[in-house]
């Protein structure tokens, strides 16, 4: 599926599409280069999962975590880019941040991927001409578990 999102105001629409739709257990795995938009479409599910305050970057402390309440679900916002190896999940304990929650995941090729998940929500954005003045395309793709709740 294909979503055009030509400023910010449709990139905060689309993450409230896809907050609307989100469960527990549920994997939202961002893709695109550096600055293709992962961490703006990041905090638009936040915000409309019920998140107030700021939502920085985890490119340096890998993963953020924001509690229910005052969010509809639990979630966990990483960033996987200064990850060397998947098996590094282990040691920063992604399993036990995941229970109960949802996972925004940036980068998730470096941590192995999610996309074999059921409840995985892969979404890759496009910059849209030369440094993206045009907004984004995202294309999503969701697995078996998105069947008839894609955003």
């Amino acid at each position: 599926m294909r979503v055009s999102l030509p400023d910010l105001a449709a990139m905060a629409a689309y993450g409230a599409r896809i907050a609307g739709a989100l469960r527990a257990g549920d994997v939202v795995a961002l893709e695109g280069g550096l600055g293709a938009g992962k961490t703006t479409l990041a905090r638009g599910i936040l915000a409309a999962l019920g998140h107030t305050g700021e939502v920085p970057s985890p490119t340096f402390t890998i993963i953020e975590t924001y509690d229910a309440p005052p969010l509809r679900v639990p979630a966990v916002h990483a960033d996987f880019y200064r990850l060397e190896d998947p098996a590094e999940l282990a040691e920063i304990g992604l399993d036990d941040y995941r229970e109960g929650a949802v996972l925004l995941a940036e980068w998730p090729d470096h941590a192995g991927g999610f996309d074999k998940e059921p409840g995985c929500l892969a979404i890759v954005l496009e910059p849209v001409g030369e440094s993206g003045e045009g907004g984004r395309i995202a294309i999503a793709r969701g697995g078996e578990d998105w069947v008839g709740r894609m955003p």
